[in-house]
């Protein structure tokens, strides 16, 4: 009689377990069905504000070569600024280890496209990235998609360049961080003055690199030497 109870007690714990799994599994279905509604419904916007924009320009959005671009913009628009549905703590929570390391960790011309929040045309160009590990580091790609979180959302290089070292900073609590991008921006290159060839550099130094100026100037020997 024990093992029989045993038995009907297991299966009772084991069809619980599988409910509560298949709910948790609907849930998420229902969530994401929900997110996909959503982004059609705002795509769906988005295009018509296009062919509102296309035919105030004095386009004709009824000739062939125009007849999907308020769509295909729409699409665009949508994944350069996937940021904003982003977080570094959803891609870094699996990522930082434990680690008995305390010299520079560098990861340099990491390329980076945004749009200026200004004009909305892109900047595009490189970012260096540095950090004096405090017992934890972090996986080196995952330094490349923190870049890319913040690089997809309406910006200016200032805010951008700040954005991703608070972010590490944050995350790995470490004894410094330095960032440095440098970027080509066409709403000086298109528009406005025209200078080809004008690019900007900023950058931004926490903790160590901010106070120790060997540590800043081995930073910056290292990334800005061609």
């Amino acid at each position: 009689m024990e093992y029989h109870h045993a038995s009907e007690m297991n299966e009772v714990v084991s069809e619980y377990l599988n409910m509560h799994i298949e709910s948790k599994h609907n849930d998420l279905g229902k969530e994401k069905e929900s997110k996909e509604a959503e982004d059609l419904e705002k795509r769906s916007l988005i295009e018509k504000s296009y062919s509102t924009i296309l035919s105030e320009l004095g386009e004709d959005v009824g000739r062939e070569g125009l007849l999907r671009t308020p769509l295909r913009a729409a699409k665009a628009m949508q994944f350069l600024t996937k940021g904003y549905k982003e977080t570094y703590q959803d891609i870094l929570n699996d990522a930082i280890f434990d680690e008995n390391h305390d010299e520079m960790v560098i990861v340099k011309d990491i390329e980076l496209f945004s749009l200026c929040e200004h004009h909305l045309v892109p900047f595009f160009g490189k970012a260096h990235i540095a950090y004096l590990p405090n017992k934890k580091v972090v996986g080196l790609s995952k330094l490349a998609r923190i870049v890319e979180i913040y690089s997809r959302r309406l910006q200016v290089q200032e805010r951008l360049t700040k954005q991703i070292a608070s972010a590490i900073s944050e995350a790995l609590e470490p004894a410094g961080v330095a960032v440095v991008i440098e970027a080509v921006h066409m709403c000086m290159v298109m528009r406005g003055v025209q200078k080809m060839n004008a690019s900007t550099v900023t950058s931004v130094m926490l903790g160590k690199f901010h106070d120790d100026p060997k540590t800043r100037k081995e930073f910056l020997a290292l990334t800005m030497r061609k």
